[in-house]
């Protein structure tokens, strides 16, 4: 049983990153509310980042992603 493959609702946010990502190796995120408010990047080589939504970089991230998917 490695972490790969667990589902993913099996992993969660506990302690925030509070490092600038670049929006290019964005590919998706999740929203999440508990146990902390934060939104789960996943970048191209699959690593997954928690950011603090509150962050302004971090809004412009998702829409850039909700525009990229659209």
């Amino acid at each position: 049983g490695s972490v790969g493959s667990q589902p993913m609702r099996k992993l969660s946010c506990v302690s925030l990153s509070t490092k600038k990502l670049n929006v290019r190796n964005l590919v998706n995120y999740e929203k999440q509310e508990v146990p902390v408010n934060a939104i789960m990047f996943i970048t191209t080589k699959g690593i997954r980042i928690c950011v603090s939504p509150e962050n302004k970089w971090v809004q412009a991230a998702v829409r850039k992603i909700d525009q990229r998917r659209t």
